[in-house]
């Protein structure tokens, strides 16, 4: 992804998340500049990847699929005595007609969190432990409701409803054509973005970055190392 790209949808995913009136810490402003002269009362950002984090999974084509997300609070299970929270949140964004691809997570329970402005759909499906998927039925909550849906069911999550991903539950992530942008919650046991996710196709995690402009923010992935 070209730099100017990246920094373009945080400015879009700011400006998202200011009008569904959710406040964001202070290390999520630093600029690049900042970061520089930054010591080590910021190791928890560095170590457990707070932040953000702008995705293309290194198809190219981040407009169809992609995925932008801001790590608010996690543990971290490399270093579970410096770092006990057993809990992540994040919020994510996805623009009109962009996809995530179908994926899930050996370890990680989350909740996602529909937080405002489009409708998001999500398709289930259960996974076995050598990354096929199952045609069996799922079970799915969501607030506080449990249902059993058939294999490949889109669930619908309107603003301000959610669902709960087991492990090896199957995912993607779907906004319609029309409608604007979706802002996305996560609440979740530790993320580990670099251990914990199963695509069930082949794909990238990280974007190649083309450096056409100075970065707005940083992404969790960039920081200096501590002064």
């Amino acid at each position: 992804m070209k730099r100017s790209r990246i920094n373009e949808v945080i400015k879009d995913m700011e400006a998202l998340i200011a009008e569904h009136r959710f406040e964001i810490p202070p290390f999520a402003k630093l600029t690049a500049e900042e970061w520089q002269d930054l010591g080590h009362e910021y190791d928890e950002v560095r170590d457990n990847c707070l932040g953000w984090d702008i995705t293309d999974y290194g198809l190219g084509n981040f407009d169809k699929v992609g995925f932008s997300l801001l790590t608010i609070r996690n543990g971290n299970q490399k270093m579970p005595e410096k770092y006990p929270k057993p809990y992540a949140e994040k919020l994510l964004m996805l623009y009109e007609g962009q996809t995530a691809p179908m994926h899930y997570h050996w370890n990680k329970m989350e909740d996602i969190i529909n937080r405002g402005g489009n409708d998001i759909y999500i398709t289930v499906y259960n996974g076995a432990e050598d990354k096929s998927m199952l045609d069996t039925d799922v079970t799915v909550h969501t607030d506080g409701k449990t249902e059993i849906v058939p294999a490949g069911t889109k669930v619908c999550l309107k603003p301000g409803q959610s669902i709960t991903i087991t492990p090896y539950m199957y995912h993607d992530f779907i906004v319609p054509e029309t409608g604007g942008s979706v802002l996305l919650g996560e609440v979740s046991m530790c993320n580990d973005d670099e251990n914990d996710n199963c695509f069930y196709e082949p794909i990238g995690r990280f974007p190649e970055i083309e450096e056409d402009e100075k970065p707005y923010r940083l992404l969790c992935t960039e920081y200096p190392k501590a002064r």
